[in-house]
């Protein structure tokens, strides 16, 4: 009984010393949190998605308390809950934030199956990642989408999914957040977050294909082969081309279609824009009056030509051709 005794008492006091010093140290090396952490902590999404280039919302709250500390939010932004969330922290922080422009993913690949021919056949781990560490694919196109869908599993808001008939993602436009996942995720950086544009309207070239024009065209009939057209058509300086491929410069563009329109090979695209009226068909004016009339006068009669000196001769004076016959007879 006394040893049981000592024992609890012994373990008591081991217990209550432990207790006493690590009270003491997390008063000494305590560290002190701005509430304001918290506060915009609250206020944010709670995606944890680091689209906005922090680890979670937590790390993002840190950063724009420093930035409200430092006097402008210029830089940071929250992709996910947009303009709407970052003007409340602004209001939470007593500080202005700009407006920026929506964001959105795009595919900058167009090579469909019909498009791009099979010449192998990859039997491994269903990934893209693992599929471009083993070379260029199913396809002959080094550059363009693995069709395995890294970019889906990627997204938390179920805003992409692969196309069954062509093998490429599509982004749904209302669910995008341009939280930037999916472009991590993609091994061949064909995702690209862009500017979502007025009307959802924009022009981008969906090829990433860095090979001259005879061995892009081969690998793929839409590929673009760096001719340099469009940028010749740009207006703007908005289109630059650089190892054989073009690339639009979403903050240039003018979204005018020209640059659409001397493409030879489709690689560049418009979505969202109206379609083009059909040109009205040229009528035929009815004609002048006065030209009817001209086209009914007939046409003059030809001019005879006059007859040669000694024939015009003869016939002038036929009497004096017949004495002098008769004198010769004589």
């Amino acid at each position: 009984m006394n040893s049981i005794l000592i024992a609890v008492i012994v373990l008591g006091g081991i217990a209550l010393i432990a207790a006493v010093i690590l009270y003491v140290a997390s008063k000494k090396f305590a560290v002190q949190e701005d509430p304001r952490v918290g506060q915009v902590t609250a206020v944010l999404p709670g995606a944890n998605c680091g689209g906005c280039g922090f680890p979670g919302c937590s790390g993002m709250a840190d950063a724009l308390v420093k930035a409200c500390d430092k006097g402008s939010l210029e830089g940071l932004n929250c992709p996910v809950g947009g303009p709407a969330v970052m003007g409340q922290v602004a209001d939470l922080l007593g500080m202005a934030i700009a407006n920026t422009d929506p964001m959105v993913a795009v595919v900058r690949c167009n090579g469909t199956c019909e498009l791009r021919q099979r010449i192998a056949v990859y039997d491994g781990l269903q990934t893209c990642s693992a599929v471009n560490a083993c070379g260029a694919g199913e396809t002959a196109c080094g550059f363009g989408c693995l069709g395995c869908g890294d970019c889906v599993s990627a997204c938390q808001f179920d805003a992409i999914r692969m196309n069954a008939e062509t093998g490429l993602p599509e982004v749904d436009e209302e669910k995008c957040t341009s939280c930037g996942a999916c472009v991590k995720a993609c091994p061949r950086h064909i995702i690209e977050l862009r500017k979502k544009g007025p009307k959802s309207r924009r022009i981008y070239v969906r090829c990433v294909n860095k090979d001259k024009g005879p061995a892009a065209m081969k690998a793929c009939k839409a590929a673009c082969i760096g001719c340099g057209k469009c940028a010749k058509e740009c207006k703007f300086e908005a289109i630059t081309v650089d190892n054989n491929v073009a690339y639009i410069d979403f903050n240039k563009c003018r979204l005018c279609k020209k640059c659409v329109e001397a493409c030879p090979t489709g690689a560049i695209v418009a979505l969202n824009f109206p379609a083009p009226k059909p040109k009205p068909e040229s009528v035929s004016q009815p004609k002048p009056v006065a030209e009817k009339v001209a086209e009914a006068k007939p046409a003059p009669a030809p001019k005879v030509e006059a007859a040669p000196a000694e024939l015009s001769a003869n016939t002038q004076h036929p009497s004096s051709n017949t004495q002098a016959g008769k004198e010769e007879q004589a």
